[in-house]
């Protein structure tokens, strides 16, 4: 649709993604939960993750057909920006969760662009992936305090923060496994 990327990409760069950044939580553990403690309150990471979620936003709107709401496209690229200086300003509270949450949702677009219609099953690996960034990212944009939470009890027992971390690395050999051998 609006995306070039095909499945073999988005697998890649999903299953890259993955990899590392749970092979990274397995190497530095204690600085990987500090973070994970403190970023949903963090305003700076909030303020550049809303960034470039208004970016990515107004981008959308701006190359996307709206059919019988075309003459709402104006309005909203005006919108956009005011809403962000709205969401820095007076939610600063949780803004990262709020960021990431929203981002998540962008980010499940591309990988569902890619993987429609495409013949191979294990095309869901990246497909339940997406849905569940789109299930967290609606659940935390309107309770940004559960990314706390979530964090809190993954981090809160070492059997949960040991299956999240390794259970994030096989995902990820496993899309990128599917990626070179069947996308």
């Amino acid at each position: 649709m609006y995306y070039t990327l095909d499945l073999r990409t988005i697998g890649i760069i999903v299953g890259l993604a993955l990899l590392v950044g749970h092979l990274f939580a397995a190497v530095r553990g204690e600085d990987v939960r500090r973070f994970l403690t403190a970023f949903p309150r963090n305003y700076v990471l909030g303020v550049v993750l809303m960034t470039v979620v208004l970016a990515w936003y107004w981008w959308v709107i701006y190359v996307m057909e709206l059919g019988e709401f075309t003459s709402w496209k104006r309005p909203l690229l005006i919108f956009l920006p005011v809403a962000y200086l709205g969401a820095i300003f007076y939610m600063q509270e949780f803004l990262a969760a709020r960021a990431l949450a929203m981002l998540m949702l962008l980010a499940a677009m591309p990988v569902l662009d890619a993987a429609f219609m495409q013949p191979p099953q294990s095309r869901l690996l990246v497909v339940t992936l997406a849905y569940v960034w789109v299930f967290l990212g609606m659940w935390w944009v309107s309770s940004p305090f559960r990314m706390r939470d979530c964090a809190g009890w993954i981090i809160g027992s070492p059997l949960r923060w040991t299956l999240a971390v390794w259970g994030g690395v096989l995902y990820g050999v496993a899309v990128l496994t599917c990626a070179f051998a069947w996308w």
